[in-house]
């Protein structure tokens, strides 16, 4: 039986770094939504046309057609062995959709959340900073310059932070993440299938963590 690892984590927990770690580690790919959307755009299908025209006319896809791109995406080969799902499923509603595909592959499933406080998350965020020239990424709270908002190896270039990294934006996508997702979390939590990892270390601890709980889950679902 092969693993549908589903992803979970604020912006700036570090979830993207370990679909990354997972992907090259385990063989096994990252099946972002973002990505199947994208997609749609060069493909012919009568479902891809369908979707493109709810997207076009700025409408929400429904969940139905969300679960029916997933199952297309998920039935390619290189999926055969698991895969790790990143923005899906984003509802509980969802989370039961993708319950009745996961029977349908022989797959289980491993919800797995990269915990992070949320002051440390605003400190990760705000406080990244990066070289114009070679961009190098700093943090001025967890790994600053030698010299106070210049590149260690570029002593001409002053760091720049982006834009959607203020503190009134970070708090918004913060405080929106946790409306939307909170319900899923639960879900999972209530299912007994969450594996909850601290994600304010080093990636490489965090993924050792990620590796153990996929383990552990393993146990339980034999």
């Amino acid at each position: 039986m092969a693993n549908i690892i589903v992803l979970m984590g604020a912006p700036g927990a570090g979830k993207g770094t370990q679909a990354r770690l997972l992907q090259e580690r385990l063989h096994i790919p990252q099946i972002s939504t973002g990505d199947i959307f994208r997609a749609l755009k060069t493909s012919q299908t009568s479902l891809a046309q369908e979707v493109l025209e709810i997207m076009e006319r700025g409408q929400l896809v429904p969940d139905d057609l969300t679960t029916q791109l997933v199952r297309e995406r998920t039935a390619q080969d290189d999926a055969r062995n698991g895969y790790i799902l990143d923005g899906f499923p984003r509802t509980p509603a969802q989370a039961g959709s993708l319950e009745k595909l996961a029977a349908e592959q022989g797959h289980s499933i491993i919800p797995i959340l990269i915990d992070v406080p949320q002051d440390f998350l605003e400190k990760r965020m705000t406080g990244r900073r990066n070289c114009p020239v070679c961009n190098e990424i700093y943090n001025i709270y967890f790994k600053p310059p030698q010299n106070d908002n210049v590149c260690d190896f570029h002593p001409d270039a002053q760091l720049v932070q982006r834009a959607d990294d203020n503190v009134e934006t970070v708090k918004t996508r913060l405080s929106t993440y946790e409306k939307k997702t909170q319900p899923l979390i639960e879900y999972y939590k209530a299912a007994g299938l969450l594996r909850t990892v601290d994600g304010t270390r080093a990636p490489e601890a965090i993924y050792e963590d990620v590796k153990s709980a996929l383990s552990v889950a393993k146990m339980s679902l034999q």
